[in-house]
């Protein structure tokens, strides 16, 4: 964040933090109150080791970061506006099939785990599989390394079915009500295919949702579905990096109770789509896995090392996906080993 990124933020949330001086103190400033809230979610050390760096108590600093977050979530909420019209969808579609070569894309899904601490009498509420504590984050991102929507707070040991449908998201999906654009012809083609999410094993296989062929007999023609799809959907895995990478609170377990944790990792996602706006590319510079076409081989980003923020959901064992919806899956297969070949994928798939 540079200093015109630090004050355009000041600018947003100074009414809201801005205290009345006393016969007593004078009040702490807004630009060190958010100064101390950003160092808090950028290094993640506690507010113990913060009263070193800024004179005041822990008690002070961990009610300043509390609501310093929830303030920063309102006056940023409108960046995080869900599209509400096919054609607000069909828009980010356009850029998926420009940057990623996925027609017909409407935003890649995936949810982590974020780690916490075990909360007295919680007994394994948020005990996951992975044998740790944790609530769940789950976002859907467009082609530019962007969120559209998070939802935080759901607790670790549910399945992921079980947190995909007990978001507001998942919900609307079920329903119906996420006014999605009607199936169109694509790119090149005839072939009329409707408006998807891509995801990954974890998430069932629906009308609107692909996920990959099972690796279990694969045949060339779908290992190269596999790869579309996963070429497309590394925006989302990409974005959950960046966002452990530059923010340094999601890198261990958070000390704080579920419902402030929440808090905290809204605050970041929201930050992030801030940052990746106000500073642009140079905010998430040198943190993008990259392809090398030539060779077909893929330069992962560091933050694939970093355990605490990179569990996944556990793999879907659905077998109920409607015969509709492994056609749509089988008809996207052809038009990628057909109509629609970029000329490299063979190299990322022998």
């Amino acid at each position: 964040m540079d200093e015109q990124c630090f004050d355009d933020l000041l600018g947003l949330v100074t009414p809201f933090i801005k205290k009345q001086d006393t016969i007593m103190r004078d009040a702490i400033p807004p630009s060190q109150r958010l100064s101390i809230t950003l160092r808090y979610l950028a290094t993640g050390n506690s507010f113990e080791d913060l009263k070193f760096v800024s004179a005041i108590s822990p008690q002070a600093i961990g009610h300043i970061v509390m609501e310093t977050c929830e303030t920063i979530i309102n006056c940023l909420k409108n960046w995080f506006q869900l599209p509400t019209t096919p054609a607000e969808w069909e828009r980010i579609a356009e850029e998926f099939s420009h940057k990623w070569n996925f027609p017909h894309c409407i935003g890649a899904i995936d949810g982590k785990h974020v780690v916490i601490k075990k909360t007295p009498k919680s007994g394994s509420a948020f005990y996951n599989y992975k044998k740790f504590f944790s609530i769940v984050l789950l976002g859907v991102v467009n082609a530019n390394y962007e969120f559209i929507m998070v939802d935080v707070g759901t607790n670790g040991r549910y399945s992921d079915g079980g947190v995909f449908s007990n978001s507001s998201f998942g919900e609307a999906f079920v329903s119906k009500n996420l006014k999605l654009p009607e199936p169109k012809p694509v790119p090149m083609s005839e072939k009329v295919l409707p408006y998807v999410f891509i995801a990954d094993d974890a998430f069932s296989l629906t009308e609107n949702m692909m996920k990959p062929f099972s690796q279990i007999g694969l045949s060339s023609e779908k290992r190269i579905f596999n790869y579309r799809l996963s070429r497309a959907r590394r925006v989302v895995e990409n974005v959950f990096g960046i966002l452990v990478s530059r923010f340094g609170v999601l890198q261990r377990a958070i000390q704080l109770s579920p419902e402030k944790t929440e808090t905290v990792v809204l605050a970041c996602c929201y930050l992030h789509k801030f940052l990746r706006r106000q500073c642009g590319d140079k905010y998430i510079s040198g943190l993008l896995e990259t392809e090398n076409t030539e060779t077909g081989s893929i330069n992962h980003g560091s933050w694939r090392t970093r355990e605490t923020f990179s569990s996944s959901l556990p793999n879907s064992h659905s077998r109920n996906a409607s015969n509709n919806a492994k056609t749509i899956r089988e008809e996207f297969r052809d038009y990628f080993n057909h109509e629609n070949i970029v000329p490299w994928q063979n190299k990322f798939v022998n």
